[in-house]
């Protein structure tokens, strides 16, 4: 470093500027600044909402809900109007999985809940009316009691009692009745039960709209 300036004056030790011109004593090292880092925010993560479960017998909040719906509906099916309490059953079914899940059914779906609890109350009215009609088939009685039936039956066609009454004389005949008697019991539980499960998600989507 040098002990005097360009214009004659005596330099200090160290010293970085002329202190009579003011002249750079040696050259200065200028450090570029640094950009600053970029800082990321990360957002918290976005609870996604979980898909509603498919209406069939794997969702157990439907399955719970069909099952106390039917046994109340077969329990006033025995007491009261059997038809009514079948489309009651699937039009409640609807109204009380849309309550307890918060999500809205289409007519498919009121109408696959009112299926599942169609099944289960045709269960319950299999298994109660093979209880009730059991002693009367170990009994012998079984044929007079649909004998009867046949008398109260609103046909009253003659012939077509005669062939039934003819029917029922063989074994064969009482099996096809007991089959037929329980086929037409499944198909009027479950199209009723789907009718008023599709009632009760039209009209669910009705006041919510």
């Amino acid at each position: 470093m040098p002990e005097f300036c360009s214009c004659g004056a005596q330099l200090a030790p160290e010293s970085l500027f002329c202190h009579k011109c003011g002249k750079a004593q040696r050259e200065l090292v200028t450090v570029p600044e640094q950009a600053p880092v970029p800082v990321y925010v990360v957002p918290p993560p976005v609870a996604a909402k979980a898909a509603p479960l498919p209406l069939n017998f794997h969702n157990p909040v439907a399955v719970r809900i069909a099952m106390l719906v039917a046994l109340c509906a077969a329990f006033l099916g025995f007491t009261v109007l059997p038809i009514l309490s079948w489309l009651a059953a699937g039009f409640f079914a609807a109204f009380f999985y849309r309550r307890k899940t918060g999500s809205l059914l289409n007519i498919s779906g009121g109408a696959r809940m009112g299926w599942i609890t169609g099944i289960m109350m045709f269960g319950i009215w299999t298994v109660v009316l093979t209880a009730l009609a059991l002693p009367a088939a170990m009994s012998g009685r079984l044929l007079s009691t649909f004998e009867e039936q046949i008398k109260n039956s609103p046909w009253q066609d003659p012939a077509m009692l005669n062939q039934m009454k003819q029917m029922l004389q063989t074994g064969e005949g009482v099996a096809t009745a007991v089959v037929v008697f329980f086929l037409m019991l499944f198909v009027f539980i479950i199209c009723l039960s789907m009718a008023g499960g599709a009632l009760g998600a039209m009209l669910g989507r009705d006041r919510t709209s």
